[in-house]
């Protein structure tokens, strides 16, 4: 399986589990906390993977471009899931920030990997 179809497939079964525990009124809750994080690491994993292999030399100025647009897309994402679709603030807030945290280590033991893999920078 592809890292991409990891991080989904586990998110996706801890979402399940955390739906049994927080009953049908919070699921979506959780199951929105889980979607925002689960979207932008997939998306820059998939970036910086591409990135790293076509040429490894481009990689900082990506991750630094990726890092930019997810404050913007967060700041926007928490916003109109709070704001706009009122979603219950403790469970979307745990689930957002334990996903995020959780997705964002997996990010890092996956680009250590890679940078561990034998792929040299050109010089």
């Amino acid at each position: 399986m592809t890292p991409v179809s990891w991080m989904i497939g586990v998110s996706l079964v801890a979402w399940l589990v955390a739906a049994v525990f927080v009953g049908r009124d919070n699921a979506l809750a959780v199951f929105v906390g889980m979607i925002g994080p689960l979207v932008a690491t997939v998306i820059s994993w998939v970036l910086s993977d591409r990135t790293y292999r076509r040429n490894p030399l481009r990689l900082r100025g990506v991750m630094i471009l990726a890092f930019m647009a997810k404050i913007v897309f967060f700041g926007l994402y928490v916003a109109i899931v709070l704001r706009v679709l009122g979603q219950p603030l403790v469970p979307f807030l745990m689930s957002f920030t334990m996903y995020f945290v959780g997705l964002h280590f997996a990010q890092a033991l996956l680009l250590r990997r890679l940078f561990a893999s034998g792929m040299s920078p050109a010089r």
